[in-house]
């Protein structure tokens, strides 16, 4: 009998793995889109006329993606469904009329992948066991609500047991099946909303790891930061931040929150259906410059926040390797062509990253732990590649010290792994 089942819920990428006695496995997931061994974090709603007049057809992580590609204008799109979890202002979102809350929105993304496993699913699950941030992502996030909400998403699928463990506990866990002696390790888990931290203190007796948890840390800080950070120097002002419109005899400035929705391209097509979208487009008539709004119209009218949302992780992604690049986005033609220096980014992102450090300085200090007393680092999540994210650690622990590896995977792996103890409860996190 399967024993466990570890999920990773990502606010990008969303991973399944089973655990098969000392061994674990990715499930696979096959879809109208191919077949991958992770799921991005996506979900995309069509009216389906074979199905019925009120049936709603829907995909999800890179299925969900063709839906909305190949459907411009009629399919709903929904990505990083996670960054809701723990709002209490997110009372759910209106698909065709129907109000979903989050606790909808994360079951149809399980039920969906959960189709897509196949026979992977289809298995004698013992338990559950679910990945959660030490800090949710948010202003003032609310980690009861959003266990609550995960609990209330999960129960529909009938599992035995259901547990929650700290991303980084479960990356840690992975990490571990290569270390060749007692060893305490620091491990940093960046992710697309959340940056966490957690060390853990491993050693072998008899033949057999034992690990015991020593602290944890966490911020609501990670990746979609820095692309947002792009997004509001590089392209904003292209459509319009900074620039006024026409009331009366006075000029008023077109207000930024607009582009704070904009700019965090998992709220652009919840952003769609709001008024402040109603009154945008009401200001380009009194606008000083009007093109820009219009543009900026356009792109949420035209559902082109997927596509800005690539040629931004494009950019970043290149400025890991490089000094600098050029950024330049279809849609918005030639005026948005330029030239990104690393430099300028790492400018931009220097308040993140000081949240990202004072993160990794509580933990150390909470624990009492010098960096002397870190024997290995692990830094996984795609971020960890950012130079100015390496450097924070270089600064701090010897190089040889630094690993890094199983982007996408090591969190399920590592939750399927806990998920065969039998002293799981020391590793499970604070449940609703």
């Amino acid at each position: 009998m399967a024993k466990a089942l570890g999920f990773d819920f990502g606010t990008t990428n969303s991973v399944l793995a089973a655990s098969q006695g000392d061994t674990t496995q990715s499930l696979s997931f096959t879809s109208a889109a191919g077949t991958t061994d992770s799921m991005r974090t996506a979900l995309s709603f069509m009216k389906h006329a074979q199905l019925g007049a009120a049936a709603v057809k829907i995909e999800a992580g890179q299925a969900a993606i063709q839906q909305f590609i190949d459907n411009p204008g009629e399919a709903r799109f929904l990505q990083s469904i996670k960054t809701f979890a723990a709002s209490p202002l997110f009372q759910g979102t209106l698909i065709f009329a129907r109000r979903n809350s989050f606790e909808d929105l994360m079951r149809s993304f399980l039920s969906r992948i959960a189709d897509y496993a196949g026979d992977g699913w289809a298995q004698d699950y013992k338990r559950i066991v679910v990945g959660r941030p030490v800090r949710f992502a948010g202003t003032s996030p609310d980690e009861t609500l959003a266990l609550e909400r995960y609990g209330r998403a999960l129960s529909s699928f009938d599992f035995p047991e259901i547990h929650y463990v700290y991303e980084p506990v479960a990356a840690a866990f992975y990490f571990a099946q290569n270390l060749k002696k007692d060893a305490t390790v620091l491990v940093a888990d960046f992710g697309g909303g959340t940056t966490d931290y957690s060390i853990i203190r491993f050693e072998s007796h008899a033949g057999k790891l034992t690990a015991v948890p020593v602290g944890h840390s966490g911020v609501g800080v990670a990746g979609d930061h820095f692309d947002f950070r792009i997004i509001d120097t590089v392209v904003s002002p292209l459509i319009g931040k900074g620039s006024q419109f026409k009331s009366f005899d006075k000029l008023l400035d077109v207000p930024s929150s607009y582009y704070a929705n904009f700019g965090r391209w998992n709220q652009l097509s919840i952003f769609k259906t709001l008024k402040d979208f109603t009154d945008l487009k009401q200001l380009v008539r009194s606008a000083v410059e009007p093109e820009k709004l219009e543009a900026f119209v356009d792109l949420v009218d035209h559902d082109e926040g997927y596509p800005l949302y690539q040629a931004i992780s494009a950019t970043k992604m290149r400025l890991s390797h490089a000094e600098e690049t050029e950024f330049y986005f279809a849609p918005l033609g030639e005026k948005s062509r330029q030239t990104v220096r690393r430099s300028d980014f790492e400018s931009w992102i220097a308040p993140d990253l000081a949240r990202i450090e004072e993160a990794l300085d509580e933990v150390l200090v909470t624990t009492n732990t010098l960096p002397d007393g870190i024997d290995k680092v692990f830094l996984t999540g795609g971020t960890s590649f950012v130079p100015a994210i390496r450097r924070i650690f270089e600064n701090r622990f010897a190089a040889d010290r630094i690993e890094s590896g199983g982007e996408l995977l090591s969190i399920a792996h590592g939750l399927a792994l806990i998920g065969e103890r039998d002293d799981i409860e020391r590793w499970t996190a604070m449940a609703a």
